[in-house]
């Protein structure tokens, strides 16, 4: 099922959280709606899923105009942060909760949770209960139980929020293989970046109510937009254009920040050609790559990221003497804020 989103806005009081908003998912594709808090991701997700009504403008789903359709008229499935299960039920009637209530015979229902437990990969664990499940199970049994009515769009706000770093990513690849398996269309709501870049087809990045830029995790690191997704998408060095760091590499920002890349920032241990001196004023080994800090001589911080290898050649010591250059940056017209 494709999602088209019209011009949409949605009003709280005084506080615009959706604001004409147009965008369109493509069916079975795998979309992150990405931002910061307030943003407006997890209501225009309501909006998609019939849980919020838009002030103006339409929602389409397979070309229908499905605006004030009710949720149960949508085929949609909904995923919380925090699961929401019934705890007096067991992981089996959790997940055939949604059949039973539509009446499905009961030999269809058993043989449909024998499959979703499969697919969450939760055999032989249909008669525990939540409380008897870690987190990272808790979540599976929530994504079987809203993919037992076979919905057409699988929407999940915040899906891995609750749980820790190590749960997260293992289910991060988890879902990512799911929805090669099951071809659903699928929205997630998250303002962890690489859970989205690393889960998602398309990114949709959102700031203040408003889509700031659409696209592959590819095209909206390497191709930012704006100030505001360059400085979201990833980490970076803002910096004024008049820092000497600039100044004669071929580099002329047209406006007054300019935004760096810390992998851009090429480290050399004598002065070779345009560079600048700088101070190493820490070291911190992230595992798969070594994080730099900076100080040039006029006080600004530059953070660098660099290999192993790399930083291996150079040799690095805090307070050692370095020299610095850029190898890409770019500027924006428009001042960011998050």
């Amino acid at each position: 099922m494709g999602i088209v989103v019209e011009n949409v806005s949605k009003q709280f009081g005084n506080f615009k959280a959706v604001d004409q908003v147009s965008l369109e998912i493509v069916s079975g594709s795998l979309v992150a709606l990405l931002g910061p808090s307030g943003s407006g991701k997890s209501t225009l997700l309501r909006l998609i899923s019939g849980l919020e009504t838009p002030d103006t403008g339409r929602i389409l789903l397979t070309g229908d105009d499905a605006t004030y359709k009710s949720v149960q008229d949508r085929n949609i499935g909904f995923v919380f942060q925090h699961y929401a299960l019934f705890k007096h039920m067991t992981v089996r009637k959790n997940i055939a909760f949604a059949l039973e209530i539509r009446k499905v015979p009961q030999d269809r229902i058993k043989k449909r949770v024998g499959e979703l437990l499969d697919l969450v990969q939760l055999a032989g664990l249909g008669d525990r209960y939540p409380s008897q499940l870690s987190g990272g199970q808790r979540q599976r049994v929530a994504l079987a139980r809203a993919l037992a009515v076979e919905p057409e769009v699988l929407l999940l706000d915040e899906p891995f929020g609750a749980l820790d770093a190590k749960v997260r990513k293992d289910l991060r690849a988890w879902l990512r293989r799911l929805h090669d398996e099951v071809h659903v269309t699928t929205v997630f709501v998250t303002h962890d970046q690489e859970e989205a870049m690393e889960v998602a087809d398309e990114l949709v990045v959102m700031n203040r109510g408003q889509v700031e830029q659409c696209g592959s995790p590819a095209e909206i690191y390497d191709h930012p937009a704006s100030a505001f997704v360059m400085s979201f998408i990833g980490p970076v060095n803002v910096l004024p254009s008049t820092s000497k760091i600039f100044q004669g590499n071929g580099f002329e920002a047209m406006h007054p920040e300019v935004f760096l890349r810390p992998q851009d920032v090429l480290i050399e241990t004598s002065e070779k050609g345009p560079t600048v001196p700088a101070r190493v004023s820490r070291i911190i080994h992230l595992g798969w790559e070594i994080q730099a800090e900076l100080t040039l001589d006029d006080g600004q911080v530059v953070t660098a990221h660099l290999t192993r290898e790399r930083f291996d050649d150079l040799k690095l010591e805090p307070n050692q003497r370095v020299y610095v250059k850029p190898k890409e940056a770019k500027s924006f017209p428009i001042h960011y804020s998050i």
